[in-house]
């Protein structure tokens, strides 16, 4: 599957609940907000250890792949109404990044690109 059809089948749920009504870019970027916050729920107050031994339970994983589907779910959205075509702005930016982090600079370094 690629992002193209991801985003189809994401919009076409949405269309068939008539839910673009209460689709505006704010409330999209709050409800993403609201998912990635979900993400973090599963690793807080965990240590590296807790983290490991709780990802190895399934029901565990599948929850926070859901989570992620959630996230996932309204960037998609977000894209399709706004008009961003993801896979291209997803190329872009991955390039900027390169440029900002070059390997020989960057390699085993978790410094920001401003302090190479």
């Amino acid at each position: 599957m690629d992002i193209k059809h991801l985003q189809k089948r994401v919009i076409d749920f949405r269309n068939k609940r008539n839910w673009k009504q209460f689709h505006n870019p704010k409330d999209l970027a709050i409800s993403l907000n609201l998912e990635a916050a979900e993400v973090l729920e599963h690793f807080q107050w965990k240590t590296e250890t807790e983290i490991a031994e709780y990802l190895k339970k399934a029901a565990n994983k599948k929850a926070l792949a859901e989570e992620l589907c959630d996230v996932l779910f309204w960037i998609l959205t977000m894209a399709h109404d706004l008009e961003i075509d993801m896979p291209k702005a997803f190329e872009q930016k991955m390039k900027k990044n390169e440029k900002k982090y070059p390997v020989n600079k960057s390699k085993g370094k978790h410094t920001k690109y401003t302090k190479l």
